[in-house]
């Protein structure tokens, strides 16, 4: 897929090349093959250099892509009126929201206001966010627009130790899940890890897997390793278990809303899908190259919704509901949303966006099946 990207500045430049040192050492530390989940990791997470521990702008217009909750408030008051009903449960205990990546802050801003309106507030909104530059922007969201609101807002550098009961929220989190990427060839299964080159550029190297690495490839795959066609490549993500048992592991009674992009298992390793789904996102553009500007694009690999069942499964919970984007927001009150907000809008320009953003949000060519939601519950 070859996209023409914008030329970054040079200070963007700097800031990619400072991660792209990191990385080097470790390839050299790793006897120059890094595998790619470590790569992703520092990419994306290296402190105060990762793409999204850093400072600059990811989300909305001014960033690389745009997520449901910065089109409008329309997701958010939907996903509202489907956690209502959970955090009503706690009449005689308080019940809490969690939102893991909460980005911008806009869909806590938008959440927490309609939560309001159908007097269903949980006792707190917890933000699970590690950037410094990520929280004050949460905030100043926040106190822009209900800042009455902020005292029932709380920052949290780690899942809570103690037990709670109410809802977690994870909004295009688990895509970022670093992956594993291997190749099938005629040859054998091989891993694909990330090398430098005499140049210092970042380049692909596969090796053969080893034992461990092909018992859950087989696991996986079942025997899609032997009748998937050659040449053939694609990722796993071996971190959503103990991911999802780890963020959820003192949620003693509740609901876990999973949102995001992804596929059945037998959609997400189809013979059709031979390159995998492992994309980069700059300045709005997508692409498939995670070996260029590291630290400064997002990258991203669609989610195995059947995979992410089992997990839920292991960490004891139960499929509550599993739809498309569409059918989630219809089944949650899109009607009247739409309805309430067609009548509140200002003018015809904002009517006009507004059924511009129900239209990305629900389209099929848009986010509509493209994104699922599962509520997983305990």
């Amino acid at each position: 897929m070859r996209v023409e990207l914008p030329e970054p500045s040079a200070d963007v430049r700097a800031h990619s090349e400072r991660v792209a040192a990191v990385i080097r050492d470790e390839i050299a530390a790793a006897d120059g093959a890094l595998d790619f989940a470590r790569y992703m990791e520092l990419a994306l997470y290296a402190p105060g250099l990762g793409y999204y521990s850093a400072g600059a702008a990811k989300f909305g217009a001014a960033g690389d892509f745009v997520t449901a909750p910065e089109l409008g408030s329309v997701f958010a008051r939907c996903l509202a009126r489907a956690v209502a009903p959970a955090l009503r449960d706690g009449v005689l205990l308080d019940h809490d929201i969690l939102e893991l990546g909460p980005g911008s802050g806009a869909l806590a801003v938008d959440l927490l206001r309609e939560l309001e309106r159908l007097d269903a507030l949980p006792a707190r909104y917890r933000m699970l966010e590690r950037s410094a530059d990520l929280r004050e922007r949460q905030r100043g969201t926040i106190v822009e627009h209900c800042a009455h609101l902020l005292d029932r807002v709380e920052w949290l550098d780690a899942p809570p130790p103690e037990p709670w009961c109410g809802v977690l929220i994870a909004n295009e989190v688990i895509d970022a899940l670093p992956v594993r990427l291997f190749a099938l060839r005629d040859e054998g299964v091989f891993v694909r890890n990330v090398a430098v080159d005499a140049h210092d550029r970042f380049v692909w190297r596969e090796q053969a897997a080893n034992a461990t690495f092909a018992n859950i490839l087989d696991q996986i795959l079942g025997d899609g390793v032997r009748t998937l066609p050659r040449p053939y490549s694609s990722e796993i993500c071996t971190l959503l278990a103990p991911w999802l048992a780890e963020v959820a592991r003192t949620l003693e009674r509740g609901s876990a809303f999973l949102i995001d992009y992804g596929y059945a298992h037998g959609e997400y390793y189809h013979a059709q899908r031979s390159a995998g789904t492992l994309r980069c996102h700059y300045r709005h553009r997508a692409h498939d190259d995670p070996l260029i500007l590291p630290g400064v694009q997002d990258i991203t690999a669609s989610v195995d919704f059947d995979a992410l069942a089992r997990a839920g499964a292991a960490a004891g919970f139960v499929v509550a509901a599993h739809s498309t984007q569409a059918q989630f927001l219809i089944a949650h009150g899109l009607d009247e949303v739409f309805a309430q907000a067609h009548a509140q809008a200002s003018d015809e320009a904002a009517r006009y966006a507004l059924a511009q953003q129900v239209k990305r949000l629900t389209l099929p060519s848009e986010m509509g099946e493209r994104f699922r939601v599962m509520e997983l519950r305990r």
